[in-house]
C-alpha cells in the first residue's frame, strides 16, 4: 500500500517573506539595477507619482510600494525578478489595476511590477484557432485582432475594456459568457512563466491535452503568488452562425430565479444570463440611457442564445416560454448586432452606474447553486436591512455568480468597517447554501481571512505546499490568499506606518 503523505505540521501558516529592514536597504542602488533592466524612464520612485499604483479597483485599500518597474520583454522581467529575489525583496506584479480584491495591493517596502508596456499580440494562427499574447494585451483587443475573420475570445469581463489578459489569468476571470463557454482558465492552452527566482519556464503548449502535471491549471488563478505569466496561448472559438438575446422583466426577484432554474432545467444553456435588481435597472438607466431596461421592473433578466439559425430560434421560443410561465411581464428580443449590444451595455456598465445611487460601493464576490438563488437573495436582503446598507444585486444568474454592491459613504468614519463586516457575512451565506467566497475576483487581500470557511487546515497547508515550492523565499505577492493569524479578522487595511514589515503582517 502507497502511503500519502499528509500536510506536514512544520508548515508555518504564518510564514512571512524574508523581507528587508527598509533602514538597511540600499534602495537607490537596488533603482539602480532595475533602471539597467528596462531604462531609467521605466522605473518610478517619485512619491507623487507612485500614487497611481497604491492600490487596484477595490480602492478602499491603499498602500504605496518603493519602486515601481514597467518592463516590456519576458528576459526584462526576468531580470527584475533576479534582482527581487537576489535582496529578498517582495514583488507584486500587477496589469491594468482594475482587480477588485486587492489582489495587487502593493506593501510597504515592496517593488510593484507592471505589466501594461507588454501590450504585443505576438501571433495570431486562425486554422488552430489560438492567439499568443503578452499580459498587458487587453481582453477586448484579442477578439478585436480576429473578429474579421469570424473568431472571437469568450471570456469577457465587465471590465474587458480595460482589463488585461494577465490579470484574467491571475484571478481565473469570468465575464457573463462564463455559463456555456467557461472561465479564463477554459481558455488557456499555454504559458511562459517567470517564477520568482528568475527562471524562465513554459507551462502547456499550443495544444488542449499536455502530458505530464497540469501546471497551467495550477498558475491560472494563483494571484501572482507562484511568478508573473509573461506570454499567454489563448483558444479562440468560431463566432456563431446566429445570436439573440432576450429581455425579460418581472415582478419579483424569486420569479426570475425560478426562470434560471427552469431554463436549464430544459436543457438549454445559454451563452449568458445575467439578472439585475430594480436598484441596478435604474442606476444604468440614469447612466447610459439604454431605453431597454423598464424601471418599474423589479428584476430583469438577460439570456443570450447561440448556434445555428434552427437552434436559436427554437430555444429562444422556449426561453421566452419558461420566462412567461415564471410571471415575465414582457420578454423582448434582439438578433441585430447592435441592438444586442445595446441591450448588454447596460449590464456591462451596472458597477461604474453605482456612482449614480452612492460615492462609495464594496462590491462582493461569492457563488452559489442556482436553486438557491431566491432563498440568498431573501437574506442578502434581511443583511441590508440589519446593517443600515442598501445592497444592489448584479451577478451572472446561470452559474449563480454573484455581485452584491454594498452602497456606503467612506467619509462616515467607521462606515468601511460595517460594510466589510455585512460583505463578510454574504460570503459566510454563500458558502452555508454549497457555494464559494468566490467566482472570478479572486481572494486577494480581501477574502483571505474566509478561506477557513471553505477550506480545513490540511487543505491550506497542502495549497500552501504548492506554494513553496514554487516560491520558497515567499516573496511574489506575498501576504495574499491565505489567512494568517495576525491578519484575520484585520483585513487589508490600509498600512501608512514605517514599521518594519514583518512586524505589520
Amino acid at each position: 500500500m502507497i502511503a500519502i503523505p499528509q500536510p506536514s505540521p512544520t508548515i508555518d501558516p504564518d510564514r512571512q517573506p524574508l523581507q528587508p529592514d527598509p533602514r538597511k536597504t540600499d534602495w537607490q542602488k537596488i533603482a539602480q539595477l532595475f533602471a539597467a533592466i528596462v531604462g531609467a524612464k521605466n522605473v518610478v520612485r517619485a512619491r507623487e507619482d507612485l500614487i497611481a499604483y497604491e492600490c487596484d479597483g477595490l480602492t478602499s485599500y491603499r498602500q504605496q510600494p518603493e519602486i515601481v518597474v514597467l518592463p516590456s520583454t519576458t528576459q526584462e522581467v526576468s531580470e527584475v525578478v533576479k534582482v527581487c529575489d537576489r535582496y529578498n525583496i517582495p514583488f507584486v506584479a500587477r496589469g491594468s489595476g482594475t482587480g477588485l480584491s486587492g489582489g495587487a495591493l502593493p506593501l510597504q517596502n515592496s517593488v510593484l511590477i507592471v505589466t501594461a508596456r507588454m501590450k504585443q499580440i505576438l501571433a495570431v494562427d486562425l486554422e488552430n484557432q489560438r492567439v499568443v499574447v503578452q499580459p498587458g494585451v487587453i481582453n477586448n483587443w484579442v477578439t478585436q485582432a480576429v473578429s474579421g475573420a469570424g473568431f472571437y475570445y469568450a471570456p469577457d469581463p465587465s471590465s474587458q475594456i480595460i482589463c488585461s489578459i494577465g490579470g484574467n489569468v491571475a484571478e481565473n476571470s469570468g465575464g457573463v459568457h462564463c455559463l456555456k463557454y467557461g472561465v479564463t482558465t477554459n481558455h488557456v492552452l499555454g504559458l511562459k512563466v517567470v517564477l520568482p527566482d528568475g527562471a524562465i519556464v513554459d507551462f502547456g503548449g499550443k495544444i488542449p491535452e499536455m502530458p505530464g502535471y497540469d501546471l497551467t491549471g495550477i498558475f491560472v488563478g494563483s494571484e501572482g503568488t507562484l511568478g508573473i505569466a509573461t506570454e499567454i496561448t489563448l483558444k479562440i472559438l468560431k463566432t456563431s452562425e446566429a445570436i439573440s438575446v432576450l429581455l425579460a422583466d418581472f415582478n419579483s426577484v424569486e420569479a426570475a430565479g425560478s426562470a434560471v432554474s427552469d431554463i436549464i432545467g430544459a436543457g438549454i444553456i445559454p451563452g449568458g444570463m445575467e439578472m439585475m435588481d430594480n436598484m441596478s435597472i435604474n442606476a444604468v438607466e440614469d447612466t447610459v440611457a439604454t431605453g431597454c431596461y423598464p424601471r418599474d421592473a423589479v428584476a430583469i433578466l438577460l439570456v443570450e442564445v447561440d448556434g445555428s439559425q434552427v437552434e436559436v430560434a427554437e430555444n429562444a421560443k422556449l426561453v421566452e416560454a419558461i420566462c412567461r410561465k415564471n410571471g415575465a411581464r414582457n420578454v423582448t428580443s434582439a438578433s441585430d448586432p447592435e441592438q444586442r449590444l445595446k441591450l448588454w451595455k447596460g449590464r456591462k456598465a451596472a458597477f461604474a452606474a453605482m456612482g449614480q445611487c452612492s460615492p462609495d460601493y464594496y462590491v462582493q464576490d461569492g457563488v452559489i447553486p442556482r436553486t438557491k438563488l431566491p432563498y440568498v437573495l431573501r437574506e442578502i436582503e434581511a443583511l441590508s436591512k440589519k446593517y443600515g446598507y442598501n445592497v444592489a444585486n448584479v451577478f451572472h444568474a446561470g452559474d449563480g455568480n454573484l455581485h452584491p454592491l454594498i452602497l456606503y459613504d467612506n467619509s462616515q468614519p467607521g462606515a468601511l468597517e460595517v460594510v466589510e463586516e455585512l460583505g463578510g457575512e454574504i460570503l459566510k451565506l454563500c458558502v452555508k447554501v454549497g457555494g464559494s467566497i468566490s467566482g472570478e475576483h479572486g481572494i486577494g487581500s480581501d477574502k483571505r481571512c474566509y478561506m477557513p470557511e471553505m477550506f480545513t487546515d490540511a487543505d491550506l497547508a497542502t495549497m500552501q505546499w504548492v506554494r513553496q515550492v514554487f516560491d520558497p523565499k515567499a516573496i511574489a505577492n506575498p501576504t495574499k490568499i491565505f489567512p494568517t493569524p495576525r491578519t484575520c479578522g484585520e483585513g487589508a487595511k490600509p498600512h501608512i506606518d514605517t514599521a518594519f514589515p514583518a512586524e505589520r503582517f
